[in-house]
């Protein structure tokens, strides 16, 4: 894994906030096929960096390259286009139409078409087809017609998994998407996104540390905007600085 180009990298990103360092030389990588974790304490800047790289918040210093290609100047937008598949924290579904619906808008957007003539393709043979299979790659066929409004959370999290699918994407970065989800639908999504490490490779942020754990080649730790330590599972469990400075609080 590590002999391969990197699909997506930081490098040196910085953003500060007044005196607050929320991102402090950040550099990692995203190699073909892993999963690469970023965890850390609330406030350690897990979101302020995952902004900077989908193009929500432009950095103080450094670049985002995706496949070689500096993308830094890219809007949000153009960064999806060019293979950034991103999930979010909060849910970002339109509660109101069903779940093809839903799938559909992000092969729309793929394909770069202005938004408010989505609904035209469900009558698109080409893009229906590719919401389809995003919903049977996830599990999801049999709610095509649902409402979104009346899915479970677990379901909606799996629905914003196939709108990133739609975009065929080089990367996927994930926000926290275990969060409010039980046990069982844990587990669940645990399974799928193992899976689709082999589709493309997962940056992932995370609070739940047996997902992590269970899911992750390589964690990165973020302290204070500071990676302070990268390695796998079981480097991290055993270093000291981590443990003091995070897993340590949260056991």
């Amino acid at each position: 894994m590590s002999d391969a180009a990197p699909i997506l990298e930081t490098r040196h990103l910085s953003k500060s906030f007044g005196a607050l360092k929320a991102t402090d030389d950040v550099s990692i990588t995203l190699q073909p096929g892993e999963i690469h974790a970023i965890i850390g304490p609330n406030g350690a800047g897990k979101s302020t960096l995952i902004q900077q790289i989908c193009g929500a918040l432009r950095p103080d210093t450094g670049n985002v390259v995706l496949d070689g290609r500096d993308i830094s100047g890219l809007s949000t937008q153009a960064r999806a286009r060019a293979g950034l598949g991103r999930t979010f924290q909060v849910s970002q579904l339109c509660m109101e139409d069903s779940v093809l619906e839903n799938a559909l808008l992000g092969a729309v957007g793929a394909q770069g078409a202005a938004w408010r003539f989505w609904r035209r393709a469900l009558e698109t043979a080409e893009l229906r087809a590719t919401a389809e299979a995003a919903l049977a790659r996830v599990g999801l066929s049999d709610e095509a017609a649902t409402r979104c409004a009346n899915l479970s959370h677990g379901a909606r999290r799996q629905l914003e998994v196939a709108m990133a699918l739609t975009l065929r994407p080089r990367a996927f970065i994930m926000d926290e998407p275990m969060a409010g989800m039980g046990a069982a639908g844990s587990k669940r999504l645990t399974g799928l996104l193992d899976g689709l490490r082999q589709e493309a490779p997962i940056l992932l942020v995370e609070h739940d540390m047996d997902a992590v754990f269970a899911l992750a080649d390589r964690i990165s730790v973020l302290v204070y905007g500071k990676i302070i330590a990268t390695g796998s599972a079981q480097e991290i469990r055993s270093s000291r600085a981590v443990r003091e400075a995070y897993l340590g609080d949260a056991e």
